[in-house]
């Protein structure tokens, strides 16, 4: 079955992780991907391992100007734009006493500014043609707080909140909008940290388990189908029940 069969998405962050498997997996779902990421060489090589029904852009979700670029390329090579996938993020994790202004601007910056900016720029495709589906990348740590990661929280957090803002001012317009909310995901990044902080990711989950990027993507690519098509508005988590 191919849920999502010539629809047009952009995934930010597409790359590596979980945005990469989100492109794998909307391709698998008949769809062409835009793949948006700061780093060139990545990018290009994640696109060419996808093969034809992909395009990499470089583009940094911090300035405006290259998104609304970047946007217009999209737009002009595909056609149309169906789906945003707000996917693109970084970490900085401090204590509040030990955490440089700088830390706290960064994560801001790409994690909440970011996908602010993405939307308001990209939206106007999906409102000309009636049609859209925008899903933003929070975390079950936006819901309940994590010790060292103010600016991590934040950002997530207000992930949430815009999201329900942009449901409300979307829908009439066909676009659903929700969010993400993913728990311990075994990413590259993950499997690097040492293995006792890995174990009690894992203890922490009543699963027993890291969760797969493979399982966000499949969150994305339900959020983005038709078949969530009267979902708007909701941030689903998948996290193993990490949170309960």
């Amino acid at each position: 079955m191919e849920r999502l069969k010539d629809k047009i998405a952009i995934i930010t962050g597409g790359a590596n992780g979980i945005g990469k498997a989100t492109a794998k997996k909307f391709i698998k779902e008949g769809a062409k991907v835009a793949i948006w990421d700061v780093t060139e060489e990545s990018g290009v090589q994640t696109s060419k391992e996808l093969g034809d029904n992909t395009q990499f852009y470089q583009v940094d979700i911090t300035s405006a100007e290259q998104i609304e670029r970047a946007a217009q390329q999209v737009f002009q090579h595909f056609g149309r734009i169906d789906i945003l996938i707000n996917n693109a993020g970084i970490t900085k994790d401090a204590t509040l006493a030990k955490m440089t202004i700088d830390q706290w601007q960064q994560v801001i910056d790409v994690n909440l500014n970011g996908v602010f900016l993405c939307t308001k720029l990209i939206s106007p495709y999906m409102i000309e043609q009636a049609y859209g589906r925008i899903v933003n990348a929070s975390s079950v740590v936006g819901i309940y707080g994590n010790f060292g990661q103010s600016n991590y929280v934040a950002t997530k957090s207000g992930v949430i909140g815009m999201t329900k803002v942009w449901a409300k001012e979307l829908g009439r317009k066909g676009i659903t909008v929700n969010a993400v909310a993913p728990g311990f995901i075994a990413t590259e990044m993950v499997k690097k940290m040492p293995e006792k902080v890995i174990n009690m990711m894992e203890g922490k989950t009543p699963l027993g388990r890291l969760g797969k990027p493979e399982e966000i993507a499949s969150a994305y690519a339900f959020l983005a189908s038709d078949e969530a098509s009267f979902i708007s508005g909701t941030t689903l988590s998948v996290d193993g029940a990490v949170t309960i």
